[in-house]
Protein backbone atom coordinates (compact mmCIF):
# COMPACT_ATOMS: atom_id res chain seq x y z
CA UNK A 1 0.00 0.00 0.00
CA UNK A 2 1.28 3.49 -0.58
CA UNK A 3 1.93 5.86 1.68
CA UNK A 4 -0.46 7.92 3.37
CA UNK A 5 -0.45 11.56 5.27
CA UNK A 6 0.53 11.57 9.07
CA UNK A 7 -2.07 10.18 11.18
CA UNK A 8 -4.19 12.06 13.83
CA UNK A 9 -2.56 12.17 17.11
CA UNK A 10 -4.04 10.75 20.46
CA UNK A 11 -3.58 10.38 23.99
CA UNK A 12 -5.58 7.19 25.43
CA UNK A 13 -5.21 5.78 28.83
CA UNK A 14 -4.72 1.84 29.35
CA UNK A 15 -6.11 -0.33 31.41
CA UNK A 16 -4.02 0.74 34.23
CA UNK A 17 -4.86 4.21 33.72
CA UNK A 18 -1.26 5.18 32.46
CA UNK A 19 -1.53 7.57 29.24
CA UNK A 20 -0.26 6.60 25.73
CA UNK A 21 0.40 9.23 23.61
CA UNK A 22 0.96 8.25 19.91
CA UNK A 23 3.13 8.84 17.78
CA UNK A 24 5.72 7.70 20.70
CA UNK A 25 8.78 8.10 18.63
CA UNK A 26 8.73 4.35 17.70
CA UNK A 27 7.10 2.80 14.90
CA UNK A 28 3.45 1.57 15.58
CA UNK A 29 0.89 -1.03 15.00
CA UNK A 30 -2.98 0.12 16.14
CA UNK A 31 -5.14 -2.21 15.84
CA UNK A 32 -9.05 -0.98 16.67
CA UNK A 33 -11.63 -3.46 17.78
CA UNK A 34 -14.73 -3.96 20.08
CA UNK A 35 -15.73 -7.14 21.95
CA UNK A 36 -19.10 -8.09 20.52
CA UNK A 37 -17.25 -8.57 17.09
CA UNK A 38 -16.41 -11.84 15.97
CA UNK A 39 -13.28 -10.68 13.18
CA UNK A 40 -11.79 -8.41 15.66
CA UNK A 41 -12.03 -11.48 18.33
CA UNK A 42 -10.49 -14.01 15.73
CA UNK A 43 -7.59 -10.90 14.85
CA UNK A 44 -6.89 -11.40 18.68
CA UNK A 45 -4.61 -13.71 18.78
CA UNK A 46 -2.55 -12.58 16.19
CA UNK A 47 -2.27 -8.96 17.66
CA UNK A 48 -1.36 -10.64 21.17
CA UNK A 49 1.34 -13.00 19.02
CA UNK A 50 3.11 -9.49 17.68
CA UNK A 51 2.64 -8.36 20.75
CA UNK A 52 5.26 -11.09 22.40
CA UNK A 53 7.36 -11.02 19.48
CA UNK A 54 7.73 -7.40 18.40
CA UNK A 55 6.32 -5.20 21.74
CA UNK A 56 9.97 -4.30 22.83
CA UNK A 57 10.79 -2.76 19.85
CA UNK A 58 7.81 -1.04 19.12
CA UNK A 59 4.08 -0.07 20.13
CA UNK A 60 1.58 -2.71 19.48
CA UNK A 61 -1.79 -1.49 21.00
CA UNK A 62 -5.04 -2.56 20.57
CA UNK A 63 -7.58 0.61 20.42
CA UNK A 64 -10.77 -0.59 22.38
CA UNK A 65 -14.09 0.57 21.38
CA UNK A 66 -15.91 -1.11 24.57
CA UNK A 67 -17.77 0.95 27.65
CA UNK A 68 -15.83 -1.34 29.56
CA UNK A 69 -12.63 -0.24 28.18
CA UNK A 70 -12.25 -3.59 26.92
CA UNK A 71 -11.48 -5.21 30.44
CA UNK A 72 -12.77 -8.59 29.01
CA UNK A 73 -10.45 -8.85 26.42
CA UNK A 74 -7.52 -8.02 28.71
CA UNK A 75 -8.89 -10.76 30.65
CA UNK A 76 -8.85 -13.35 27.82
CA UNK A 77 -5.38 -12.08 25.74
CA UNK A 78 -2.74 -11.25 28.98
CA UNK A 79 0.12 -9.40 27.50
CA UNK A 80 -2.03 -7.58 24.94
CA UNK A 81 -1.67 -3.52 25.93
CA UNK A 82 -5.54 -2.69 25.52
CA UNK A 83 -6.31 1.87 25.25
CA UNK A 84 -9.87 2.95 26.13
CA UNK A 85 -11.47 5.02 23.30
CA UNK A 86 -14.92 3.98 24.64
CA UNK A 87 -15.70 8.08 24.12
CA UNK A 88 -15.04 7.02 20.57
CA UNK A 89 -12.96 10.41 19.77
CA UNK A 90 -10.13 8.53 18.11
CA UNK A 91 -11.87 6.55 16.62
CA UNK A 92 -14.00 9.30 14.67
CA UNK A 93 -10.49 10.99 14.33
CA UNK A 94 -9.43 7.83 11.77
CA UNK A 95 -12.36 8.10 9.93
CA UNK A 96 -13.06 4.15 11.04
CA UNK A 97 -16.20 2.46 9.41
CA UNK A 98 -15.38 -1.05 10.08
CA UNK A 99 -13.36 -2.66 13.21
CA UNK A 100 -11.10 -4.41 13.15
CA UNK A 101 -8.92 -1.81 11.86
CA UNK A 102 -5.33 -2.45 11.76
CA UNK A 103 -2.67 0.40 10.79
CA UNK A 104 0.89 0.37 10.47
CA UNK A 105 2.69 4.12 11.46
CA UNK A 106 6.47 4.91 11.35
CA UNK A 107 8.05 6.56 14.39
CA UNK A 108 6.26 10.13 13.11
CA UNK A 109 3.00 8.78 12.95
CA UNK A 110 3.01 8.86 9.18
CA UNK A 111 0.79 5.95 7.89
CA UNK A 112 2.79 2.63 6.52
CA UNK A 113 -0.16 -0.09 6.02
CA UNK A 114 -3.58 -0.59 6.78
CA UNK A 115 -6.63 -3.21 6.32
CA UNK A 116 -9.44 -3.76 6.61
CA UNK A 117 -11.50 -6.73 8.33
CA UNK A 118 -9.11 -10.19 8.62
CA UNK A 119 -6.96 -11.78 5.42
CA UNK A 120 -4.61 -14.12 6.20
CA UNK A 121 -2.09 -12.80 3.44
CA UNK A 122 -2.42 -9.31 5.10
CA UNK A 123 -1.52 -10.88 8.29
CA UNK A 124 1.25 -13.05 7.10
CA UNK A 125 2.39 -9.69 5.01
CA UNK A 126 2.74 -7.24 8.06
CA UNK A 127 4.18 -9.72 10.28
CA UNK A 128 6.90 -10.46 8.18
CA UNK A 129 7.23 -6.31 7.84
CA UNK A 130 7.08 -6.55 11.41
CA UNK A 131 10.18 -8.94 11.40
CA UNK A 132 11.74 -6.54 8.95
CA UNK A 133 12.12 -3.81 10.81
CA UNK A 134 12.76 -5.14 14.74
CA UNK A 135 14.95 -7.72 13.68
CA UNK A 136 12.81 -10.10 16.02
CA UNK A 137 12.32 -13.80 15.71
CA UNK A 138 8.94 -14.63 14.24
CA UNK A 139 5.96 -15.75 16.41
CA UNK A 140 4.59 -19.03 15.59
CA UNK A 141 1.25 -19.03 14.28
CA UNK A 142 -0.76 -22.28 13.15
CA UNK A 143 -2.09 -20.62 10.23
CA UNK A 144 -4.42 -23.55 9.13
CA UNK A 145 -6.28 -22.51 12.19
CA UNK A 146 -7.09 -19.23 10.40
CA UNK A 147 -9.56 -18.83 7.22
CA UNK A 148 -8.87 -16.81 3.99
CA UNK A 149 -10.93 -13.78 5.07
CA UNK A 150 -13.73 -12.59 7.46
CA UNK A 151 -15.48 -9.45 6.97
CA UNK A 152 -15.21 -7.03 9.72
CA UNK A 153 -18.04 -5.09 11.90
CA UNK A 154 -19.20 -1.94 11.42
CA UNK A 155 -17.28 0.68 13.96
CA UNK A 156 -19.37 2.06 16.49
CA UNK A 157 -18.25 5.56 15.85
CA UNK A 158 -20.43 5.45 12.62
CA UNK A 159 -23.62 3.59 14.45
CA UNK A 160 -26.58 6.24 14.12
CA UNK A 161 -26.82 9.09 16.75
CA UNK A 162 -23.34 8.62 17.60
CA UNK A 163 -21.74 9.44 14.60
CA UNK A 164 -23.72 12.81 14.86
CA UNK A 165 -22.37 13.57 18.43
CA UNK A 166 -18.59 12.86 17.46
CA UNK A 167 -18.82 15.20 14.64
CA UNK A 168 -20.78 18.08 16.28
CA UNK A 169 -17.63 17.81 19.61
CA UNK A 170 -15.16 17.33 17.04
CA UNK A 171 -13.16 20.71 16.46
CA UNK A 172 -14.30 22.43 13.46
CA UNK A 173 -17.97 21.59 13.85
CA UNK A 174 -19.66 24.47 11.50
CA UNK A 175 -22.02 25.08 14.73
CA UNK A 176 -21.77 28.47 16.34
CA UNK A 177 -25.58 29.32 17.54
CA UNK A 178 -25.01 29.50 21.40
CA UNK A 179 -25.52 26.39 23.82
CA UNK A 180 -28.04 26.27 26.64
CA UNK A 181 -27.27 23.41 29.28
CA UNK A 182 -29.37 21.64 31.31
CA UNK A 183 -29.65 19.97 34.36
CA UNK A 184 -29.57 15.90 34.59
CA UNK A 185 -32.70 15.96 36.26
CA UNK A 186 -34.29 18.59 34.41
CA UNK A 187 -37.13 17.43 31.49
CA UNK A 188 -35.91 18.87 28.23
CA UNK A 189 -39.17 18.50 26.69
CA UNK A 190 -40.54 21.23 30.10
CA UNK A 191 -37.48 23.12 29.68
CA UNK A 192 -38.18 24.26 26.68
CA UNK A 193 -41.73 25.26 27.47
CA UNK A 194 -40.69 26.98 30.83
CA UNK A 195 -37.77 28.92 28.05
CA UNK A 196 -40.56 29.91 25.78
CA UNK A 197 -39.53 27.85 22.70
CA UNK A 198 -42.15 26.25 21.88
CA UNK A 199 -45.43 27.02 19.85
CA UNK A 200 -47.51 25.28 22.58
CA UNK A 201 -46.75 21.80 21.29
CA UNK A 202 -44.15 19.94 22.49
CA UNK A 203 -40.71 20.47 20.44
CA UNK A 204 -37.73 18.12 19.82
CA UNK A 205 -35.04 19.01 21.69
CA UNK A 206 -31.75 20.46 19.15
CA UNK A 207 -29.13 18.38 20.17
CA UNK A 208 -25.70 18.96 17.90
CA UNK A 209 -26.08 15.83 16.51
CA UNK A 210 -29.58 16.23 15.77
CA UNK A 211 -28.56 19.90 14.15
CA UNK A 212 -26.12 18.85 11.96
CA UNK A 213 -28.03 15.39 10.59
CA UNK A 214 -30.38 18.21 9.50
CA UNK A 215 -27.71 20.40 8.21
CA UNK A 216 -26.87 17.34 6.01
CA UNK A 217 -29.96 18.38 3.90
CA UNK A 218 -28.78 21.14 2.31
CA UNK A 219 -24.79 22.04 0.63
CA UNK A 220 -25.37 25.92 1.65
CA UNK A 221 -22.67 27.23 4.86
CA UNK A 222 -24.37 26.76 8.13
CA UNK A 223 -23.54 30.26 8.62
CA UNK A 224 -25.11 31.80 5.36
CA UNK A 225 -27.44 34.43 6.56
CA UNK A 226 -30.48 33.87 4.34
CA UNK A 227 -32.53 36.98 6.31
CA UNK A 228 -33.33 39.46 8.93
CA UNK A 229 -36.95 38.33 10.83
CA UNK A 230 -39.34 40.56 12.29
CA UNK A 231 -39.59 42.27 14.93
CA UNK A 232 -36.78 42.04 16.34
CA UNK A 233 -34.66 42.26 13.05
CA UNK A 234 -32.93 39.37 13.87
CA UNK A 235 -30.41 37.72 10.99
CA UNK A 236 -31.05 33.98 10.22
CA UNK A 237 -28.30 31.60 9.84
CA UNK A 238 -28.73 28.26 8.02
CA UNK A 239 -27.42 26.78 11.13
CA UNK A 240 -30.51 28.62 13.17
CA UNK A 241 -33.37 27.21 10.35
CA UNK A 242 -31.57 23.97 10.85
CA UNK A 243 -32.10 24.33 14.75
CA UNK A 244 -35.74 25.29 14.08
CA UNK A 245 -36.44 22.91 11.52
CA UNK A 246 -35.27 20.03 14.30
CA UNK A 247 -37.46 21.41 16.76
CA UNK A 248 -40.56 21.01 14.51
CA UNK A 249 -39.75 17.62 13.67
CA UNK A 250 -38.45 18.16 9.85
CA UNK A 251 -36.26 15.67 8.27
CA UNK A 252 -32.94 16.99 6.82
CA UNK A 253 -34.39 16.60 3.23
CA UNK A 254 -37.06 19.06 3.95
CA UNK A 255 -35.01 21.57 5.05
CA UNK A 256 -34.14 23.83 1.28
CA UNK A 257 -38.05 24.10 1.50
CA UNK A 258 -37.84 26.00 5.09
CA UNK A 259 -35.06 27.89 3.94
CA UNK A 260 -36.84 29.20 1.18
CA UNK A 261 -39.82 29.48 2.82
CA UNK A 262 -38.01 31.74 5.51
CA UNK A 263 -36.34 33.33 2.65
CA UNK A 264 -39.70 34.26 1.67
CA UNK A 265 -41.21 35.71 4.89
CA UNK A 266 -38.34 37.75 5.95
CA UNK A 267 -38.73 39.80 2.40
CA UNK A 268 -39.73 43.75 2.59
CA UNK A 269 -43.12 42.42 0.13
CA UNK A 270 -43.95 39.50 2.23
CA UNK A 271 -44.20 41.97 5.33
CA UNK A 272 -43.73 39.49 8.47
CA UNK A 273 -43.91 41.89 10.68
CA UNK A 274 -47.58 43.61 9.48
CA UNK A 275 -48.68 39.91 9.28
CA UNK A 276 -47.97 39.58 13.21
CA UNK A 277 -48.79 43.00 14.42
CA UNK A 278 -52.03 43.16 12.64
CA UNK A 279 -55.40 41.74 15.04
CA UNK A 280 -56.69 39.87 11.96
CA UNK A 281 -56.03 36.23 10.72
CA UNK A 282 -53.32 35.56 8.54
CA UNK A 283 -50.30 33.28 9.03
CA UNK A 284 -47.72 32.43 6.16
CA UNK A 285 -49.39 29.83 3.67
CA UNK A 286 -46.78 27.88 1.89
CA UNK A 287 -47.74 26.35 -1.42
CA UNK A 288 -44.17 24.05 -3.29
CA UNK A 289 -44.00 23.53 -6.73
CA UNK A 290 -42.04 21.19 -8.53
CA UNK A 291 -39.47 18.19 -8.10
CA UNK A 292 -39.22 18.14 -4.44
CA UNK A 293 -42.76 18.06 -3.54
CA UNK A 294 -42.47 14.05 -4.43
CA UNK A 295 -38.73 14.10 -3.45
CA UNK A 296 -39.43 14.64 0.31
CA UNK A 297 -43.29 13.16 0.08
CA UNK A 298 -45.14 16.16 0.37
CA UNK A 299 -48.99 15.84 0.28
CA UNK A 300 -51.15 17.26 -2.34
CA UNK A 301 -54.13 15.07 -2.41
CA UNK A 302 -56.92 13.82 -0.19
CA UNK A 303 -56.44 16.11 2.76
CA UNK A 304 -53.89 18.28 1.19
CA UNK A 305 -54.69 21.15 3.75
CA UNK A 306 -55.35 18.71 6.68
CA UNK A 307 -53.03 16.54 9.02
CA UNK A 308 -51.46 13.52 8.91
CA UNK A 309 -48.36 13.94 6.12
CA UNK A 310 -45.05 14.99 7.92
CA UNK A 311 -43.52 17.19 5.26
CA UNK A 312 -46.70 19.27 5.52
CA UNK A 313 -46.95 19.95 8.85
CA UNK A 314 -43.22 20.27 10.25
CA UNK A 315 -41.80 22.75 7.36
CA UNK A 316 -45.19 25.37 7.86
CA UNK A 317 -44.00 24.16 11.66
CA UNK A 318 -40.75 25.30 11.30
CA UNK A 319 -40.98 28.70 9.23
CA UNK A 320 -43.59 29.54 12.72
CA UNK A 321 -41.03 28.63 14.83
CA UNK A 322 -37.90 30.07 13.45
CA UNK A 323 -40.70 33.83 13.40
CA UNK A 324 -41.19 33.35 17.43
CA UNK A 325 -37.47 32.07 18.52
CA UNK A 326 -35.26 33.93 16.35
CA UNK A 327 -37.52 36.83 15.23
CA UNK A 328 -39.57 37.24 18.78
CA UNK A 329 -43.14 36.96 17.14
CA UNK A 330 -44.64 35.34 20.49
CA UNK A 331 -48.65 35.42 20.50
CA UNK A 332 -49.71 37.91 23.30
CA UNK A 333 -46.42 40.30 22.27
CA UNK A 334 -46.23 41.95 18.76
CA UNK A 335 -48.38 38.55 17.70
CA UNK A 336 -51.65 40.71 18.43
CA UNK A 337 -54.00 38.36 16.68
CA UNK A 338 -57.46 38.79 18.59
CA UNK A 339 -58.24 35.09 17.84
CA UNK A 340 -55.66 33.71 15.70
CA UNK A 341 -56.29 30.61 13.37
CA UNK A 342 -54.99 26.38 13.42
CA UNK A 343 -53.08 27.64 10.37
CA UNK A 344 -50.91 29.90 12.95
CA UNK A 345 -49.06 26.42 13.75
CA UNK A 346 -48.74 25.41 10.28
CA UNK A 347 -49.66 26.32 6.84
CA UNK A 348 -48.19 24.05 4.15
CA UNK A 349 -49.25 22.01 1.11
CA UNK A 350 -48.02 21.29 -2.75
CA UNK A 351 -49.49 21.95 -6.08
CA UNK A 352 -50.90 18.69 -7.78
CA UNK A 353 -49.83 19.68 -11.02
CA UNK A 354 -50.44 16.48 -12.53
CA UNK A 355 -54.24 16.69 -11.97
CA UNK A 356 -54.28 19.89 -13.78
CA UNK A 357 -54.80 21.37 -17.60
CA UNK A 358 -53.63 24.40 -16.28
CA UNK A 359 -49.97 25.68 -15.88
CA UNK A 360 -49.00 25.00 -12.69
CA UNK A 361 -48.69 28.20 -9.95
CA UNK A 362 -44.96 28.64 -10.32
CA UNK A 363 -44.63 27.89 -14.07
CA UNK A 364 -47.52 30.68 -14.28
CA UNK A 365 -45.86 33.60 -12.42
CA UNK A 366 -42.39 32.71 -14.49
CA UNK A 367 -40.58 29.66 -12.72
CA UNK A 368 -39.11 26.72 -15.29
CA UNK A 369 -41.73 23.59 -15.10
CA UNK A 370 -38.70 21.74 -13.88
CA UNK A 371 -38.10 23.99 -11.25
CA UNK A 372 -38.90 23.47 -7.14
CA UNK A 373 -40.17 26.92 -6.33
CA UNK A 374 -41.83 27.80 -2.98
CA UNK A 375 -45.44 30.72 -2.33
CA UNK A 376 -45.49 32.19 0.38
CA UNK A 377 -49.10 34.15 1.09
CA UNK A 378 -50.50 35.89 4.23
CA UNK A 379 -53.73 34.20 4.36
CA UNK A 380 -55.96 32.76 6.66
CA UNK A 381 -57.80 29.28 7.19
CA UNK A 382 -59.87 27.56 4.74
CA UNK A 383 -63.32 28.44 3.75
CA UNK A 384 -65.13 25.87 1.98
CA UNK A 385 -67.19 26.46 -1.69
CA UNK A 386 -69.09 24.08 -1.96
CA UNK A 387 -70.97 22.95 -5.47
CA UNK A 388 -71.58 19.43 -6.02
CA UNK A 389 -74.44 20.07 -8.98
CA UNK A 390 -72.73 22.17 -11.83
CA UNK A 391 -71.92 20.38 -14.27
CA UNK A 392 -70.67 23.19 -16.46
CA UNK A 393 -67.44 25.86 -16.23
CA UNK A 394 -70.00 28.87 -16.31
CA UNK A 395 -72.15 27.39 -13.77
CA UNK A 396 -69.26 26.28 -11.52
CA UNK A 397 -67.16 29.53 -11.66
CA UNK A 398 -70.94 31.41 -11.10
CA UNK A 399 -70.56 29.35 -7.74
CA UNK A 400 -66.68 30.76 -7.12
CA UNK A 401 -67.96 33.67 -7.49
CA UNK A 402 -71.01 34.15 -4.87
CA UNK A 403 -68.48 32.26 -2.46
CA UNK A 404 -65.58 34.24 -2.43
CA UNK A 405 -68.29 38.00 -3.00
CA UNK A 406 -68.87 37.07 1.20
CA UNK A 407 -64.81 36.60 2.03
CA UNK A 408 -64.39 39.04 4.45
CA UNK A 409 -67.61 40.74 4.22
CA UNK A 410 -70.26 40.79 1.58
CA UNK A 411 -69.85 44.66 1.52
CA UNK A 412 -65.68 44.70 1.35
CA UNK A 413 -64.74 44.86 -1.86
CA UNK A 414 -61.64 45.99 -4.12
CA UNK A 415 -59.71 43.27 -2.49
CA UNK A 416 -55.92 42.11 -3.19
CA UNK A 417 -54.26 39.14 -3.96
CA UNK A 418 -56.23 35.61 -2.80
CA UNK A 419 -55.77 31.72 -3.06
CA UNK A 420 -58.09 30.13 -4.25
CA UNK A 421 -58.12 25.87 -3.59
CA UNK A 422 -59.94 24.16 -6.73
CA UNK A 423 -59.94 20.05 -6.24
CA UNK A 424 -59.55 17.52 -9.27
CA UNK A 425 -63.03 17.24 -10.21
CA UNK A 426 -64.12 20.93 -10.03
CA UNK A 427 -60.80 21.16 -12.48
CA UNK A 428 -62.38 18.63 -14.69
CA UNK A 429 -65.49 20.52 -14.88
CA UNK A 430 -63.62 23.41 -15.75
CA UNK A 431 -61.46 21.57 -18.40
CA UNK A 432 -64.18 19.72 -20.00
CA UNK A 433 -65.18 22.92 -21.02
CA UNK A 434 -62.01 24.32 -21.99
CA UNK A 435 -61.73 26.98 -19.65
CA UNK A 436 -58.46 28.69 -18.72
CA UNK A 437 -57.36 30.32 -15.34
CA UNK A 438 -58.60 33.57 -16.93
CA UNK A 439 -61.55 32.76 -17.97
CA UNK A 440 -62.72 31.56 -14.39
CA UNK A 441 -61.06 34.67 -13.28
CA UNK A 442 -63.26 36.97 -15.17
CA UNK A 443 -66.28 35.21 -14.52
CA UNK A 444 -65.66 35.53 -10.79
CA UNK A 445 -65.59 38.94 -11.36
CA UNK A 446 -68.58 39.32 -13.53
CA UNK A 447 -70.52 37.65 -10.74
CA UNK A 448 -69.29 39.59 -7.71
CA UNK A 449 -70.16 43.07 -9.71
CA UNK A 450 -72.41 45.20 -7.65
CA UNK A 451 -73.06 48.84 -7.89
CA UNK A 452 -71.89 50.77 -5.41
CA UNK A 453 -74.55 52.12 -4.04
CA UNK A 454 -75.26 48.75 -2.73
CA UNK A 455 -72.29 48.24 -1.10
CA UNK A 456 -72.72 51.54 1.01
CA UNK A 457 -73.08 51.86 4.34
CA UNK A 458 -76.26 52.03 6.31
CA UNK A 459 -78.65 51.94 9.47
CA UNK A 460 -78.57 48.40 9.15
CA UNK A 461 -74.82 47.26 8.07
CA UNK A 462 -71.74 50.11 9.33
CA UNK A 463 -69.31 48.13 6.91
CA UNK A 464 -68.91 49.32 3.12
CA UNK A 465 -68.77 52.57 1.45
CA UNK A 466 -68.96 56.13 2.85
CA UNK A 467 -71.48 58.24 1.48
CA UNK A 468 -68.50 60.59 -0.05
CA UNK A 469 -66.94 57.31 -1.73
CA UNK A 470 -70.27 56.55 -3.02
CA UNK A 471 -70.99 59.72 -4.79
CA UNK A 472 -67.66 60.06 -6.37
CA UNK A 473 -67.46 56.54 -7.78
CA UNK A 474 -70.80 57.68 -8.83
CA UNK A 475 -74.07 55.34 -7.37
CA UNK A 476 -74.42 53.13 -10.74
CA UNK A 477 -70.74 52.20 -11.34
CA UNK A 478 -69.93 48.25 -11.19
CA UNK A 479 -67.75 47.24 -8.61
CA UNK A 480 -66.04 43.84 -8.60
CA UNK A 481 -64.80 42.16 -5.59
CA UNK A 482 -60.73 42.15 -6.52
CA UNK A 483 -58.80 44.68 -7.72
CA UNK A 484 -57.86 42.50 -10.90
CA UNK A 485 -58.51 39.42 -11.98
CA UNK A 486 -54.92 38.43 -12.09
CA UNK A 487 -54.72 39.00 -8.02
CA UNK A 488 -57.22 35.16 -7.85
CA UNK A 489 -54.43 32.78 -7.15
CA UNK A 490 -55.63 29.27 -8.45
CA UNK A 491 -54.11 26.33 -6.85
CA UNK A 492 -55.09 22.79 -7.41
CA UNK A 493 -54.92 20.25 -4.61
CA UNK A 494 -57.11 17.81 -2.83
CA UNK A 495 -58.47 14.48 -3.08
CA UNK A 496 -59.60 13.14 -6.53
CA UNK A 497 -63.20 12.62 -5.27
CA UNK A 498 -65.17 15.63 -3.85
CA UNK A 499 -66.36 18.39 -5.18
CA UNK A 500 -65.12 20.80 -2.62
CA UNK A 501 -63.28 23.52 -3.03
CA UNK A 502 -61.80 26.47 -0.59
CA UNK A 503 -60.44 30.19 -0.58
CA UNK A 504 -58.20 31.37 1.93
CA UNK A 505 -58.95 35.36 2.79
CA UNK A 506 -56.27 37.35 2.74
CA UNK A 507 -55.17 40.02 4.83
CA UNK A 508 -54.12 43.70 3.74
CA UNK A 509 -52.80 43.10 0.08
CA UNK A 510 -50.29 44.98 -1.74
CA UNK A 511 -47.53 47.35 -1.04
CA UNK A 512 -49.45 48.54 2.36
CA UNK A 513 -49.78 44.63 3.65
CA UNK A 514 -48.60 42.06 2.48
CA UNK A 515 -47.82 40.72 -1.56
CA UNK A 516 -47.11 36.97 -2.29
CA UNK A 517 -43.39 35.66 -2.29
CA UNK A 518 -41.94 33.13 -4.20
CA UNK A 519 -38.56 31.73 -3.66
CA UNK A 520 -36.78 28.77 -5.74
CA UNK A 521 -35.69 26.03 -3.58
CA UNK A 522 -31.64 25.61 -3.62
CA UNK A 523 -29.79 22.77 -2.40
Amino acid sequence: MTEAAPLPPFALADLDGATRAFPSGRHALLCFVKEDCPTCILSMPLIQAAAGAFGEAMDIWTVTQDPDSGRALGRRFPGVTLLDDSALKTSFAYDLDTVPTVILADAEGAELDRFVGFSRDDWQQLLHRLISLTLAPAPTIDWAAYPDWRPGCGSRSVEPGIAERLAAEASGNPLRARRIEIGDSDDPFEFMFDQGLTDGLPVIPPSPERVLRMLSGTKRDPGEVVGVVPPNLAPVTIEKIAINAVMAGCKPEYLPVVIAAVEAVTTDQFNMHGVLATTHFPGPVIVVNGPIRDRIGMNYRMNALGQGNRANSTIGRAVQLVVRNVGGGRPGEVDRAALGQPGKLSFCFAEFEERSNWPPLHVERGFEPGASVVTVYAGCSPTPIVDQLARDARSLATSYGLALAAMGHPKQYNQGETVVVVPPEHVDTFAKDGWSKDQVRARIQEVTLRPARDLARDDFCAEGLTAEQVQRLGPDTLLAKFRRPEDIVLVVAGGEAGKFGAYLANWVSGPVGSVITRVGVRE
